[in-house]
């Protein structure tokens, strides 16, 4: 068996990061370490999960990009599907995030929208596709 089961972000703060996501998109924490330096969120089938950028240097020796506000996001995003575009960006630029795309909609009729998080990860917000 093979399961997609979580997205790992690696932040500076996990314990702010997880908070700006439970309190923007009204998810729950399921586990944050005493240290602080790891913790996961419950999203449904597919977990969002934070480490920090001492954490992942110490599991990754040949090291990695951390996002930076200062660059262009990585040529990634998590997606959150909404009925109501207009209120959850503005929710989240509350919060901290920062609009990175003005809400278009797709000649599907798709609503769509992008934030960077207050790590710098892009993040959709967007109505379902029909």
């Amino acid at each position: 068996m093979i399961k997609f089961k979580y997205v790992i972000l690696y932040v500076e703060d996990v314990e702010k990061s997880m908070n700006f996501y439970k309190d923007t998109f009204d998810t729950e924490i399921k586990f944050i370490t005493p240290e602080k330096d790891y913790g996961e969120l419950i999203t449904g089938e597919t977990g969002i999960s934070f480490a920090s950028i001492a954490l992942a240097g110490s599991n990754l020796k040949k090291g990695f990009l951390a996002s930076k506000v200062n660059s262009k996001p990585f040529g990634i995003e998590l997606g959150f599907v909404t009925d109501d575009v207009e209120t959850l960006v503005d929710k989240a630029l509350k919060n901290g995030a920062a609009l990175y795309q003005e809400i278009a909609v797709k000649p599907w009729g798709q609503k769509t929208a992008y934030i960077t998080d207050p790590d710098h990860y892009l993040v959709e917000i967007c109505t379902e596709i029909q």
